[in-house]
């Protein structure tokens, strides 16, 4: 991804699983770095496991002025692979955009079983989550694949905003995310 233009980012994942968390970790990094950013949610009926989706903009040059719903996104995150099976996902992304799942599953499988047709950046969340956590929230590890996929941000500026989030489970955190990010597999 170029990081010379508007970067538009939706996320997909379930209630508890910290689609809304990530998005202002995010955005709060992307400050930090000094570029223009934003971060709001959208919910159905709030309820643990229910679909939730979140959204993020990140401009290096400009203010955002847009606050509508991301629905052209550059990158889409897909925090629960159960997603794919009762929603589209990846509806709208642009030509060239790509689409990180938290999958076990390959590039080849992913493409074969979801039809999807975008550039992939895969990433067995779960295991990460529960291995470092002890909980299955991938709003960490799902960062780090964001930052290995897009470039968007950095590992670093992510540091500060996990530290004041999560207190004394911020070491954790960034071990997650730091293990996602070299385990994130890119393909075509």
């Amino acid at each position: 991804m170029t990081k010379n233009k508007l970067i538009e980012i939706r996320w997909h994942g379930r209630g508890g699983q910290g689609a809304v968390t990530s998005a202002e970790l995010v955005a709060q990094a992307a400050i930090s770095e000094g570029k223009f950013a934003q971060a709001f949610p959208s919910f159905t009926p709030e309820r643990r496991g229910a679909p939730v989706l979140a959204f993020n903009r990140i401009n290096p040059d400009e203010p955002i002025r847009s606050r509508a719903e991301v629905d052209q996104p550059d990158v889409v995150l897909i925090m629960d692979p159960s997603l794919l099976s009762i929603l589209d996902a990846t509806s709208g992304l642009k030509d060239g955009g790509i689409a990180i799942i938290n999958t076990k599953k390959s590039v080849a499988q992913v493409k074969k079983d979801f039809g999807i047709d975008a550039k992939l950046a895969l990433i067995d969340a779960d295991t990460i989550a529960q291995e470092s956590l002890g909980v299955l929230i991938v709003n960490t590890t799902m960062i780090g694949a964001l930052i290995k996929a897009t470039g968007a941000i950095s590992i670093e500026s992510v540091k500060e905003p996990l530290q004041k989030r999560f207190g004394r489970l911020a070491e954790r955190n960034i071990k997650a995310m730091e293990r996602a990010y070299k385990e994130t597999i890119i393909g075509e």
